[in-house]
């Protein structure tokens, strides 16, 4: 089943607008200083909601970059290109790096030499990444944080569209990111609670959760 899905998305469900979406999505350099921007003006700018959700969000993705580092050390699953021929899709380089969305992205199909080139697939670093924002941003903000899953899960499909990760990998990265993040963020919400109310009275009174509102 998961080689079947994998081959409809990744040669069959194909063409020109979707080379260029997909790997456009899934191309992190492109959105990494986006991405910084809006932290740093939620630090900025934003109430304490927003600096609470920045921190958890930091929190979380560090913890669980090196849990995921961890995991591919020990699970050792191999990508789809490291065991068959697969449909691979590249944006090519530029400078500065969103230049690459306006020229046509480079399609190929793997040979020998990526069979040792990329390190193992299970879990997907981009998924974990975007499953802990995902979850950070509905646990802070409710149904508007919850419409960030779209790009989730347009990441999980051009993930296996480019020939990255088998289904199985996208899937089950989003339980366990999820899981991750909960236990977190849970985290520090006690350690907010214990923290806030023995040093920082005036503001616990106020603010008695990390998430909620005074007035909910």
């Amino acid at each position: 089943m998961d080689q079947a899905i994998f081959h409809l998305i990744n040669e069959r469900w194909t063409n020109h607008f979707f080379d260029l979406f997909m790997a456009a999505v899934s191309d992190l350099d492109i959105w990494k200083p986006f991405l910084v921007i809006v932290m740093m003006a939620a630090l900025v700018f934003g109430g304490f909601r927003a600096r609470a959700c920045v921190c958890c969000l930091v929190v979380s993705l560090l913890l669980a970059q090196e849990v995921t580092h961890a995991l591919k050390t020990a699970i050792h699953r191999s990508r789809p290109k490291q065991v068959q021929t697969v449909r691979m899709v590249q944006l090519p380089k530029a400078h500065p790096e969103f230049r690459a969305l306006f020229k046509k992205p480079v399609v190929r199909y793997s040979g020998q030499s990526d069979r040792t080139r990329s390190d193992p697939s299970f879990p997907s670093g981009h998924m974990t990444s975007n499953t802990v924002i995902a979850i950070c941003l509905m646990l802070f903000y409710g149904r508007r944080g919850a419409l960030y899953w779209v790009i989730t899960a347009l990441m999980a499909y051009s993930r296996v569209y480019l020939g990255a990760h088998w289904p199985s990998d996208v899937v089950g990265t989003v339980f366990l990111a999820a899981g991750e993040t909960l236990l977190v963020v849970a985290a520090l919400e006690l350690i907010w609670k214990w923290a806030a109310r023995k040093w920082m009275p005036a503001i616990f009174e106020n603010r008695p959760s990390l998430m909620i509102k005074p007035s909910q």
